[in-house]
């Protein structure tokens, strides 16, 4: 993700829900990413089924060259042949389990796993409804008119050391998060910045990478609606229409 973000290209990432999934339906989305690229598949939810994940997994890499990422939100959900993992710190909360608890933990796990780590600062952004992750974490979302917040929130995660910035509305997000919010983020670090939540038209995908986001995540509207995948890779495209591309993606 880095190395597409100092060559100025955008990416579209994929979040596949284990929970929400069936064969078919994957075997389909995965024939559409074929035709209309897709750079990332985010593999993860906040009840996953162990079992159900790795065979999910293991059917992506059997049909599919894009690279598998895990987006866990439990110490247990880290099964599956994936190529790397977004290990993330919830810096949006207070609750020190998802800050730190849950790391320690999966350590050991994670240490001899081979994956690809890449520490996350996770933020949580109020999208005008209680969501499934706030709920899961006993998190206060952000606020979603108070860019500063967010990005004195980034500011600290990289401070840290966190290596990308993930601003997220939650599944089933009414509102995206704000393009103010987003270019306030951007201006405040200079990490990769990843959008999602919300994202179920073309026109908010583009003000979300107009704003200063480098990858969008798309879930909900893609599992609904499989062809939304089409007007989303074509977004994502026409940023990248006059940049050289590269064949290095991570």
């Amino acid at each position: 993700m880095h190395t597409r973000q100092q060559h100025g290209r955008k990416a579209l990432a994929v979040l596949l829900d284990p929970d929400n999934l069936d064969e078919t339906s994957l075997l389909h989305l995965l024939h559409l990413s074929q035709v209309h690229p897709v750079d990332y598949f985010f593999v993860g939810g906040s009840l996953v089924l162990s079992s159900h994940q790795a065979a999910l997994i293991t059917l992506i890499k059997a049909h599919s060259e894009v690279p598998v990422l895990l987006f866990p939100s439990h110490s247990m959900h880290l099964d599956g042949p994936a190529d790397g993992l977004l290990l993330l710190s919830l810096i949006s909360g207070r609750n020190p389990d998802f800050l730190i608890g849950q790391h320690v933990v999966a350590a050991p796990r994670l240490k001899a796993s081979g994956l690809q780590l890449l520490p996350t600062g996770y933020m949580l952004v109020d999208s005008g409804q209680p969501t499934t992750a706030s709920y899961m974490s006993g998190t206060t979302p952000m606020p979603h008119n108070k860019p500063g917040i967010a990005a004195c929130t980034a500011m600290a995660g990289e401070q840290l050391g966190l290596k990308l910035m993930y601003l997220d509305g939650g599944s089933g997000a009414q509102n995206p998060v704000s393009a103010a919010m987003i270019a306030a983020v951007r201006e405040a670090v200079s990490t990769p910045i990843i959008v999602g939540g919300g994202l179920n038209s073309g026109e908010k995908v583009y003000a979300a990478l107009a704003a200063g986001a480098d990858v969008v995540v798309v879930g909900n509207h893609i599992e609904a609606e499989p062809e939304f995948l089409a007007e989303v890779a074509g977004v994502v495209a026409s940023f990248n229409q006059w940049v050289p591309v590269r064949e290095e993606v991570q």
